[in-house]
């Protein structure tokens, strides 16, 4: 039976990849952003997403819960420090991947996978898209103010008279 094997074993032994991913993982909790294959991508989600997700919560058990993954003193105080502040109010999905195209040599599928909250661009845009407004009619929006104009062409017009 082939019950639970539907992850991609990224043609790697489990100690392997295992490897691979702890390692990957700990590049992207200290550099925010790494550029590899959209596989290798994938499957970092899978498995960095919940370590991620611990640290939100810092007491000893899910320190050494991470740690026993990662193995990477530095990463695990960066995680648990820097990370988790920005994380806070986030209820899921901490990373983002964004394809690049194919690599020259082999063909593959690139991509970048970046911690969501520590895109400084990506920030800025959702900032100002809170900043718009929605399109209303002009009708409606032109009455109010057009009513506030003939009040105040009355005040003036009334204390020019009383002068």
């Amino acid at each position: 039976m082939r019950h639970n094997k539907k992850f991609n074993h990224l043609s790697r032994t489990k100690a392997h990849r295992d490897a691979l991913l702890a390692n990957m993982t700990i590049s992207l909790i200290m550099h925010k952003r790494i550029f590899t294959t959209l596989a290798k991508a994938k499957a970092l989600r899978v498995y960095a997403e919940p370590l991620i997700n611990r640290a939100k919560n810092d007491n000893m058990v899910n320190r050494r819960l991470v740690f026993s993954y990662l193995q990477n003193k530095e990463a695990i105080k960066e995680l648990f420090g820097v990370v988790a502040e920005k994380i806070a109010e986030r209820p899921g999905g901490y990373t983002r991947i964004l394809k690049t195209g194919n690599r020259l040599g082999d063909n593959a599928k690139t991509c970048f996978i970046e911690l969501v909250d520590f895109n400084e661009n990506m920030l800025k845009d959702k900032k100002e898209a809170k900043a718009k407004t929605t399109r209303r009619s002009r009708k409606k929006a032109a009455a109010p103010a057009a009513a506030e104009a003939a009040e105040k062409s009355e005040a003036t017009a009334t204390e020019n008279a009383a002068e």
